[in-house]
């Protein structure tokens, strides 16, 4: 597996597309606004490539104490062949020693979607996040944030994160 460093300049359609259909709608930020924050925040934007074949991306805001787990992708058809699996070893080494929070479609809330969100969380637990017992709600949709490393995660935390956040960027 190889990896690709996007910027606004390389960003493509392939990566486009993954994007917005991966993410429920009112979990994405604009494309065109995502794009600019590429350079804006410093984002970690990694495209994936198993040879010449895109495969994934992961987008983290590196944030002191914590690395937000932004975003990360697999396209659709290699999904559960391990490829993912793969992608979020290389992310796990590439932010080894640091501390690192994701936040998920929390697998306790009852939706259409239980089944996949039960095996996503069980899928981050044995790659070694962990609960923080933290959960977030946005309209309708239970967020449940997950962490890597050493230390505690607040929502003081998840509230400084989202503040630098709005520095850049802001929804209704």
């Amino acid at each position: 597996m190889t990896t690709k460093q996007i910027t606004a300049a390389n960003v493509n359609e392939q990566i486009k597309l993954l994007y917005q259909t991966a993410f429920p709608e009112d979990e994405q930020i604009p494309w065109e606004d995502l794009v600019r924050l590429i350079g804006e925040m410093h984002l970690d934007f990694t495209a994936y490539y198993e040879g010449e074949n895109f495969i994934g991306f992961t987008i983290v805001f590196p944030h002191e104490p914590f690395n937000w787990y932004w975003y990360f992708a697999v396209l659709p058809e290699i999904r559960g062949k391990g490829k993912g699996q793969e992608i979020l070893i290389t992310l796990i080494e590439k932010y080894k020693g640091e501390t690192c929070v994701l936040d998920m479609e929390s697998p306790k809330q009852e939706c259409e979607n239980k089944a996949q969100r039960e095996c996503r969380h069980e899928f981050y637990l044995r790659n070694g996040f962990r609960d923080t017992n933290l959960y977030k709600k946005f309209d309708v949709v239970e967020m449940t944030i997950m962490m890597m490393g050493e230390g505690t995660f607040t929502m003081q935390d998840w509230d400084d994160m989202v503040s630098e956040l709005k520095k850049f960027w802001t929804w209704n």
